[in-house]
């Protein structure tokens, strides 16, 4: 099941994902028990020379996600500068996967090779710790998620943000999730979600808010014709309330917390519902079946994925 039935999109990152450019894996890096080799900044481009040799190439859309080495960052960046540069353009959704919860996990030279390609970018969807990063702002609280923002445009000049998984340290058991499309002369358009937090331990939402971001936003952009060349701006009248992307987010976290509710069900009922991570050696056989348990539901839940029933309301962001 595919929600873009009739588009092509080139995705590249390092999990095992049907149709990508990237790393070879036995299984996600969740289990911390994986066998396979890492692909080379070398073979990435080989690989893309390989498809535009081909003329296969034509891809309307670009989707990039975990890349441990700066080497191979680079190698996306250098392919993304290309889908852009041709006739017709490409719009590039850029996760710049660093790290989470103040603690990177690719190597130090990654940062700042983002740092150089996100104003290439047509939007990017960093975690709190990955804005943080890229924006010099500490979020800590709403008035310092909406400096982030304004930063991230402000700096970079990229049309659309997203800041996903947004937590305070005030007992607040709500996650929020925000962010803003900027207007023809850059001034922020910035709206927020409060997102319920489902108990439990899930390895890939990353991936899968990206993907169903890109999907949603690309509906929404087609109701007011945008084109993909154009970054998928919409009109400076529109209202943050009213933005494609706001509109595009409410959906994927409907999506996303159904999903999330179906995975912990079944966790529970595989497991008795007497597992919790915290009591379980990270790595043991314990660990690996409560993995295993937890994998999310995403084939039980097309209709989920492709139509959800509930959806979020968001606020605006001061």
């Amino acid at each position: 099941m595919t929600i873009m039935e009739d588009k092509r999109v080139l995705t590249i990152a390092s999990h095992v994902v049907s149709g990508y450019v990237g790393n070879s894996f036995s299984n996600h890096s969740g289990y911390r028990r994986l066998k396979g080799f890492r692909t080379t900044a070398e073979q990435i481009s080989d690989l893309y020379d390989g498809l535009k040799g081909c003329g296969l190439d034509d891809f309307d859309m670009l989707l990039t996600g975990y890349i441990p080495s700066e080497e191979c960052v680079e190698a996306v960046g250098r392919i993304a500068r290309d889908m852009k540069e041709r006739e017709g353009g490409c719009f590039w959704l850029l996760d710049p996967v660093m790290g989470d919860q103040d603690r990177l996990y690719v190597s130090e030279g990654v940062p700042p090779v983002y740092k150089s390609l996100v104003g290439m970018a047509d939007m990017i969807v960093p975690n709190q710790f990955e804005a943080e990063l890229l924006s010099g702002v500490k979020v800590d609280s709403l008035p310092s998620l909406s400096h982030a923002i304004s930063e991230l445009h402000r700096v970079y000049n990229v049309p659309h943000i997203v800041i996903t998984s947004v937590t305070f340290t005030n007992g607040d058991k709500k996650m929020l999730c925000a962010g803003s499309s900027a207007t023809s002369s850059g001034v922020p358009r910035k709206f927020v979600f409060n997102v319920e937090i489902i108990d439990g331990f899930f390895s890939g939402t990353g991936d899968m808010f990206a993907a169903l971001t890109l999907a949603r936003f690309r509906e929404e952009a087609e109701k007011g014709a945008l084109e993909a060349a154009q970054s998928w701006r919409c009109d400076d009248a529109v209202s943050p309330l009213e933005l494609p992307l706001c509109k595009a987010i409410g959906r994927v976290l409907g999506s996303m917390h159904l999903v999330l509710v179906q995975t912990q069900l079944a966790r529970d009922r595989i497991l008795g519902g007497k597992m919790k991570e915290e009591e379980v050696e990270v790595g043991g056989e314990e660990f690996v079946r409560l993995t295993k348990a937890s994998e999310l539901r995403l084939v039980q839940c097309q209709s989920e994925l492709k139509d959800p029933e509930v959806g979020y309301e968001a606020a605006v962001l001061k």
